[in-house]
């Protein structure tokens, strides 16, 4: 065994040697694979091996794509058959949201290039002569998709990565992991010790215990999954004798099953209520192929259910069923990226559907590794999505959520009912008095919207309009006309200070930082190829500290970020402060009226000017008043030490009674960023978009000297973009706004997509947020936009058509 290596990958299963085999891809040869067993043993080896190029996440769409792409090659390569069959898959429909499900995912599909069709139930009846159609409203078909085998895909991987002089050590049980103080790693193991750069966690069922080497709680525990293997079906035997192709995979999520052909038998495939989590404290030392007992009793219903869509699968035998491990996040969604708060510790972990992401998250993590930067938005799969709340209780109880969710509907306004409440700002009980219908986001409560007295205070979700659409629009006019309220005590908020803070932020963001203290800078950290990483709101505080504040939903991501970039002279300090202050936004035209009544500061033009802080009094409380916000009106943010929410929450209300204060929640928020064309990490920010793309011009100061990303920056714009940031008023909707991942047409031809959108309340217009090729990014363009499988003519409109001159927040 070798002692030194650049990478060691720890973890056999088809995730840890797809990654090893696109790291010798990428030409790094001097990498190795440590497996405690063999490979395959652990949840690989008994997967169903089905190719799902169906998924909602941008991030995950694209990884399985390239999977199946590649799994169609590496026979070639290799010389081994990975058991490729590409059969199609056939996606039933019983109801509206089902199809208006499938044409938002369509969206996605048609912007990163997976084929798909839609079919009749009379054309499903052609494809599956064996499926009852009785209740079907259509389906939408992948004829690329398909299934694998599993085992015999490992080894492919295998052979290519030894071809290109990896190693692979099997039998080897790691039993420490030790960071040294120059940034190399040490892999103990019962065989001896390997010194490394950078270390992959790939180790499926054991992630917590890996995780737990380094002092990290993976947010992974795995999950039961059942499924059954029947006796040979006559009528499948018989087409096969006919010469007649094998039938695609089938699945009908309304029922929550799949299924698919297997030597002349079905597999049936549940994702039942009930699945409990398994190997909670990790598994056995000695764990190899290991299955549970079956429960067929919790399957009954979906057995039923697959009786009736095929009433072939109810007139044969069962010949083996199978019940093994399957890890799990909380989204459902894998982790694949760096670790937080560790240097060169990567993980690629809680696959629930490992078999479609091994190629794909191999690839992207190898990019990463190798490069520095994946070439895909990673947020969806990021690990830094996920906090310290994700306890081991919480895990339990979401995994198993999301494991019965596997095939629920899965609307954009979703909200899941398990383990919440779990962090809410000191002013909840206040908001859910008032009617709050909250959602969640980073384990914290956010208000979505409030019910008016004589409204049930429960969500509806939809792809459309859905019922609680006009109190948003409502809350959305209110506060544009009076006065309103919003907690966002979920923001990200952290303090850098000391002698060498201000060279750091000016080397870490693109903008240039303020020399004046109490000026607020909106900020961007840009990767090193050019492309938008973090947003922030920076306030200087004195001459060696500065205040940031960043989306709640990124704090990990964010944070992390900061730190890694830290110098290594401790000129710089980083403090997390998130949990110790709220944030409350009052907003709109009667704001000044307000602040007046509750704080003896000027808050007029002159003393309080936009863009600008200052340490007031709400009544007896102390708080930094920022005069910005996120919504397009005259408002200031109240950012306060969190045990004095209430009260300045309560003087606030009462102060503004007869200014018919209300509050108004994140849906309502959002209609009106729309308007101001305001931009989002993840959406019209990205990695993969340069900052210049996504038209932040004025907050990218080249000339300030050098910064990260910088130079990169530079030589993409003078390479030319292939992108161009644009906003578009859509005509004629009736019940449906665009929600992002809309492919946009022009001349029939695929231009771009809407990467935001929304109805506008105060222009009563639906506008959309796009990326669209450069040379129609012109005001009067004429494009069109599809959505839930409807085409709506679109026009390129002016940035922030809702004054645009920012009167409103200047006022």
């Amino acid at each position: 065994m070798k002692t030194q290596a650049r990478v060691v990958v720890i973890g056999g299963g088809v995730v840890g040697v797809g990654t090893l085999y696109h790291l010798a891809k990428k030409g790094w040869s001097d990498v190795v694979l440590i497996e405690r067993k063999e490979l395959t043993s652990g949840s690989t080896w008994h997967a169903a091996g089905l190719l799902p190029l169906f998924n909602m996440s941008y991030s995950v769409g694209q990884i399985h794509q390239y999977s199946v792409n590649l799994y169609n090659s590496l026979e070639q390569e290799t010389g081994l058959n990975v058991g490729l069959k590409t059969v199609g898959n056939i996606r039933l429909a019983m109801n509206r949201d089902r199809m208006d499900e499938y044409h938002q995912y369509a969206g996605v599909a048609q912007t990163i290039g997976v084929n798909f069709n839609f079919i009749s139930p009379d054309e499903i009846k052609e494809l599956w002569p064996l499926c009852n159609t009785d209740g079907l409203v259509g389906a939408l078909v992948h004829p690329d998709d398909g299934y694998v085998q599993p085992a015999d895909l490992t080894q492919a991987f295998a052979k290519g990565a030894r071809d290109r002089g990896a190693e692979i050590y099997r039998h080897t049980t790691v039993t420490a992991i030790d960071q040294k103080p120059n940034g190399e790693w040490v892999v103990t193991t019962d065989k001896g010790q390997i010194t490394c750069e950078h270390v992959v966690s790939a180790t499926g069922n054991f992630a917590r215990k890996t995780g737990e080497m380094v002092g990290l709680d993976i947010p992974v525990i795995p999950v039961e999954h059942q499924f059954i293997v029947t006796e040979p079906v006559p009528e499948i035997v018989e087409r096969h004798k006919a010469g007649l192709p094998e039938m695609g995979v089938l699945r009908e999520a309304d029922g929550g099953w799949y299924m698919r052909e297997e030597a002349g038998g079905l597999i049936l495939g549940p994702y039942e209520v009930g699945a409990p989590c398994c190997y909670v404290n990790g598994p056995s030392d000695d764990c190899e192929y290991e299955l549970f007992q079956e429960d067929l009793d919790r399957l009954e219903p979906y057995i039923e259910a697959a009786m009736n869509r095929v009433p072939a699968f109810a007139e044969v035998g069962v010949k083996k069923v199978y019940n093994g491990a399957i890890a799990y996040t909380p989204d459902g969604n894998p982790i694949i990226g760096p670790a937080w708060d560790k240097r060169n510790f990567w993980l690629n972990e809680g696959h629930s559907f490992g078999i479609t992401a091994a190629g794909g998250a191999g690839w992207q993590l190898a990019e990463w590794i190798v490069d520095g930067e994946p070439t895909v938005d990673m947020l969806g799969v990021d690990p830094r999505r996920f906090g310290d709340y994700c306890t081991k209780a919480y895990l339990q109880a979401k995994n198993e959520e999301t494991y019965a969710h596997v095939f629920v509907t899965h609307f954009p306004d979703e909200e899941r009912p398990v383990a919440r409440a779990l962090r809410t700002a000191p002013c909840y009980d206040r908001l859910k008095a008032l009617g709050a219908v909250f959602g969640q986001k980073f384990g914290w409560e956010r208000a979505n919207w409030f019910a008016p007295e004589g409204v049930e205070a429960v969500d509806d979700f939809s792809f459309r309009r859905s019922a609680w659409w006009q109190h948003s629009v409502n809350e959305a006019k209110h506060v544009s006309e009076h006065v309103g309220i919003l907690d966002m005590t979920a923001f990200a908020k952290s303090r850098i200070s000391g002698p060498g803070a201000e060279a750091f932020l000016d080397n870490l963001l693109a903008n240039k930082i303020s020399k004046k203290i109490g000026r607020v800078a909106l900020c961007h950290a840009l990767n090193t190829r050019g492309g938008v990483h973090s947003e922030f709101t920076v306030i200087r505080e004195t001459e060696d500290s500065f205040y940031c504040v960043s989306a709640g939903a990124l704090a990990r991501l964010d944070q992390d970020w900061i730190k890694k970039h830290l110098p290594d002279d401790r000129s710089v300090t980083f403090q997390d402060i998130t949990n110790q202050y709220g944030v409350l936004v009052i907003a709109g035209p009667r704001s000044r009226d307000l602040m007046e009544r509750v704080s003896q500061t000027d808050f007029s033009n002159k003393a309080f000017p936009w863009l600008s802080a200052q340490q007031i009094n709400v009544k007896f409380a102390p708080a930094l008043a920022v005069r910005v916000n996120y919504i397009g009106e005259l408002g200031w943010e109240l950012h306060h030490p969190m045990e004095y929410q209430n009260h300045i929450f309560d003087a606030v209300m009462a102060a503004g009674k007869d200014l018919d204060i209300k509050p108004f929640g994140i849906r309502a928020m959002d209609m009106l960023r729309i308007e101001k064309s305001y931009r989002m990490v993840g959406t019209e920010m990205s990695i993969e978009y340069s900052a210049y793309e996504s038209a932040l011009d004025r907050f990218i100061h080249p000339d300030k000297g050098d910064f990260i990303g910088r130079d990169a920056l530079l030589a993409w714009q003078a390479k030319g973009f292939e992108n161009a940031f644009a906003t578009l008023e859509v005509h004629d909707i009736t019940d449906a706004d665009p929600l992002g991942s809309n492919p946009l047409y022009h001349n029939a031809q695929v231009v771009g997509r809407a990467t935001s959108g929304n109805y506008g309340p105060r222009l009563g217009k639906t506008i959309a947020l796009a990326m669209i090729k450069p040379d129609l990014a012109v005001l009067g363009t004429e494009l069109e936009i599809e959505i839930l499988g409807t085409m709506h003519r679109a026009t390129v409109i002016e940035e922030s058509p809702f004054d645009p001159q920012n009167e409103r927040l200047r006022s």
